[in-house]
Order: structure tokens, then sequence, then C-alpha cells
């Protein structure tokens, strides 16, 4: 199995707005209104990207990073510059499980952090949802502590550039 990452179109915005009425997608994603994906894949700001992950040519999953200080609705509020915050999610509920979410964790971060001015990544998953937020912490996120965006509880995680680029890296002792 194979993924990549490519930039979203006006073509997934059907896709999108499918995915966002699957009971897995709406249990991570929160009380959030869904997102109006024509709407949304029309614009363009430079302080966001969409990808399609794909397996082997077919769409699997969502990912969207955005620069949580430039982006209009502040959701993150005032925060600190060199941040990226990152979203991902899994389509199909026959999709879930089978490492998928790690390839598209890994593509997601190195692209991140393959920008200089990048020193973090922020993920924010519902405070219920034990099952991402293992997941993030075994990828190196650490948790910065409990946060309320809208009306979902969340735990805002932080992954710093250091602890990524050294992943996997035997240390002497």
């Amino acid at each position: 199995m194979t993924i990549r990452l490519r930039p979203v179109s006006l073509f997934d915005a059907p896709l999108l707005t499918y995915w966002d009425t699957k009971p897995h997608v709406i249990d991570s994603t929160g009380d959030d209104d869904a997102e109006d994906w024509f709407v949304e894949l029309a614009k363009d700001p430079p302080w966001r990207w969409f990808f399609i992950a794909e397996e082997d040519g077919r769409p699997v999953g969502m990912v969207q990073l955005i620069d949580p200080r430039e982006e209009e609705s502040h959701y993150w509020g005032d925060i600190e510059p060199g941040l990226l915050a990152l979203d991902i999610w899994i389509g199909e509920e026959s999709d879930l499980g089978r490492g998928l979410g790690t390839q598209m964790m890994t593509l997601s971060l190195d692209f991140a952090f393959g920008h200089d001015e990048i020193d973090a990544v922020l993920i924010d998953p519902l405070e219920r949802n034990s099952r991402a937020r293992r997941f993030y912490e075994r990828l190196g996120f650490v948790a910065v502590g409990p946060r309320r965006f809208g009306s979902d509880d969340c735990i805002v995680y932080r992954l710093e550039r250091e602890a990524w680029s050294n992943r996997g890296v035997a240390h002497d002792r």
C-alpha cells in the first residue's frame, strides 16, 4: 500500500461532502458545522494547504494544514508564529486501522517541517477521542493541555521540529 498526498481540487468537493456525513468523521471532528466544500475549495489562501491522500490512486483521506496565526477565523486565538495546525481524517470506515493514518501523518509532517520557518505542529483531537490521542502520542506529539474550541472539549498536542527530526534515532547510553 502506497500513500501519496495530492493537492485537493474542486472536483473533490462531492467526495469531501460525502465523507462529512460519515459517523466516524463526525465523531472525530466534533460539533463544528460541516464545510461547504464547493465554497471552501474555491478559496486559495497562502496560509492553508488541503491534500487528498490516495492509496494507489484511490482517495482515502484528507489532510489540512493551516498557519493558525494567519487563519481568518482565528480559531486558535492569539498564537505565536512558526506553527502549523493539522487536521486529518480517513473517509471510509473500511480504511480505518490499516496504517493509512500513519502514512498520511508522516507525509504531512514531512511537508510541514519542510518549511524552515515551522518550529512545531499543533493538533486538537477531541478529549473523548482516546484512540486518536494515543495515535498522536505514538508519533511524538506531547499534550499541551485541555482547551475548549466552540462547544468541543479538546486536548491540544504539539510536535516540535527537533522531536520529529530525531524520531527513530538511537541514543547511546
